[in-house]
């Protein structure tokens, strides 16, 4: 993300975990498909460039092979605000003729988090007041909201469905921390629950991952909450759990796949229903291929807990299918090894090391994937 915003103009200059900015002037409109097609997120330029300079040229793009997951909810709301819409050698040509875009009423048919993101960042330089309608309620945007608003946006409603934005003409300078990874957290605290070991998580915003938790209690882990913290206790065999993977406050698709890693090993029969993607069971056979039992039935998994993984040789197929082996190789006899792991570091910085420093014996080949 970092090389396609430098390509597009700012300078990014980083000190320890900080990232300075600057977008003094627009060099290129153009995203471009060698760096799009490595991270769907890329597509959230289309937005910012298209309501600060009325042009872009953006490729359609990558990211994880997990289902279709189209972007006619994001060129509606370009659309909506004025903007026209072509399509050349797998780009996308936004134009907004000179005028600007100019405020309107946008009404999703169905959530998309990024779409909404889209929106709000070109609404929030649109002429006139936008309300958009059946938004996302992620964390996520509020935090992209609170951002916003420090710039200088006029923002109302954000993290709930019906978001109102008033225009500006420019932003001011800011400084804003970014929300904590829930994911990435939630994924340490199955980790935990998988090893049957204690670990203690700061910086954890409870209400973010409260259905997670919900879960987690109910398949019988015990935890406790200090202070924007969690320490999991070392627990015994976990339960079995039902579950449907649901928008924001639901159970998040991003967990699925770990938590199918974890049932496998739990008491009893576990069931999980993917009702957000339909091709996010890659890492079914790959899991199986470890000792699990697992077995799919359209959108449902059906996993057979009690399962010894066994060490072997697997294959990553997406980003949260990257980790859900490595949660199974921490537990399985002998050695695993995983390959195509670049997946992994779109979504986990430095877990190799967070994971060697709780005990885990866990390092990368010699190219790093």
């Amino acid at each position: 993300m970092i090389n396609l915003i430098e390509s597009l103009g700012s300078k990014i200059e980083k000190k320890n975990n900080n990232y300075i900015l600057t977008t003094k002037n627009i060099l290129s409109h153009e995203a471009n498909y060698n760096l799009v097609r490595k991270m769907r997120a890329s597509f959230l330029t289309l937005g910012p460039l298209l309501a600060r300079e009325g042009f872009a040229k953006i490729s359609l793009p990558g990211g994880c092979a997990i289902g279709s997951r189209p972007v006619d909810l994001h060129l509606y709301a370009m659309k909506k605000l004025g903007a026209n819409i072509d399509f050349s050698d797998g780009y996308v040509i936004a134009k907004s003729n000179g005028k600007g875009l100019i405020g309107n009423k946008i009404d999703f048919p169905k959530i998309s988090v990024g779409a909404t993101e889209n929106a709000i960042m070109a609404a929030v330089l649109a002429k006139g007041e936008t309300l958009i309608n059946n938004a996302a309620l992620e964390p996520e945007i509020v935090d992209l909201c609170n951002c916003l608003t420090s710039m200088g946006a006029k923002i109302e409603g954000a993290g709930t469905s019906q978001i109102r934005i008033e225009g500006i003409d420019v932003f001011l300078d800011t400084s804003h921390q970014v929300i904590t990874d829930r994911i990435e957290a939630c994924t340490y605290i199955i980790a935990a629950a998988i090893t049957q070991s204690s670990l203690f998580i700061k910086r954890i915003n409870y209400d973010h991952i409260a259905k997670f938790l919900e879960i987690m209690q109910e398949m019988g882990l015990e935890f406790k909450l200090i202070n924007e913290a969690i320490f999991i206790e070392k627990s015994k065999k976990l339960s079995s759990i039902s579950i449907k993977t649901q928008e924001y406050p639901g159970f998040p698709t991003d967990l699925q796949a770990q938590l199918m890693t974890l049932a496998c090993v739990s008491n009893g029969k576990s069931y999980i229903e993917e009702s957000i993607f339909e091709n996010r069971f890659m890492h079914v056979p790959e899991l199986n291929r470890l000792g699990a039992d697992i077995q799919i039935k359209g959108n449902n998994a059906i996993i057979n807990g009690n399962c010894s993984f066994i060490g072997a040789e697997v294959m990553a197929t997406d980003l949260r299918a990257s980790v859900s082996l490595i949660l199974a190789a921490l537990i399985a006899k002998g050695k695993t090894k995983i390959n195509r792991i670049y997946h992994l570091d779109r979504g986990y910085e430095n877990i190799d090391y967070k994971l060697s420093t709780c005990g885990a014996a866990i390092k990368r080949g010699k190219n790093g994937n």
